[in-house]
């Protein structure tokens, strides 16, 4: 009598070499720090008094193409900082499946460190502005308006930083040879 065996499932896939707790934290954190100034902007689109004044919807161009321009800049906001993720996890390594004409082949390293050390001079230099521009602007904006504003922006400052962390360790993790084990 033949007995058939079950099909065994697929290894769960895995980094070429071990990412320690801190650099996933520091990818996840990444995420953390970008979403509290998108909910702002999509708080902002759906009406939810913010303290700020007519002026600053107009600025917004709300009413008008601003709802559509300031979800979409959110939505892309945490997409790049999803991208963020792959720097700590398997599909960052090797190319997924639905990824056509590229799948199961290996990320080359500076296709990935690249856009993202640019991605991490980008974020830290758009933080400092944020806070330069934010100490120096003159909003129409209620006082509790903009402590709102203030608390949903100031992680974003984290963005950068973290992302360059998190590139130096995923360049020198993919660079390095397998036996040696960066902690």
């Amino acid at each position: 009598m033949a007995t058939s065996a079950l099909p065994s499932t697929p290894a769960r896939p895995s980094t070429t070499a071990p990412v320690p707790l801190w650099a996933r934290r520091a990818a996840e954190a990444v995420l953390w720090a970008s979403l509290p100034s998108a909910l702002w902007r999509f708080a902002v689109v759906a009406g939810v008094p913010l303290g700020l004044a007519d002026s600053e919807y107009d600025a917004m161009l709300i009413p008008g193409w601003g709802y559509l321009v300031v979800p979409l800049l959110s939505v892309l906001q945490e997409a790049l900082a999803l991208l963020t993720l792959g720097l700590v996890r398997p599909w960052g390594e090797v190319w997924p499946r639905w990824v056509i004409g590229l799948r199961g082949r290996s990320v080359p390293v500076l296709a990935a460190t690249i856009p993202a050390a640019l991605g991490a001079l980008a974020c830290t230099v758009y933080g400092v502005l944020f806070v330069w521009t934010t100490l120096h602007a003159d909003l129409a904006i209620t006082q509790w308006g903009e402590w709102v504003m203030t608390i949903c922006y100031v992680p974003i400052v984290a963005w950068g930083p973290l992302l360059a962390v998190v590139t130096v360790h995923y360049y020198r993790r993919r660079t390095r040879p397998v036996s040696e084990t960066i902690v």
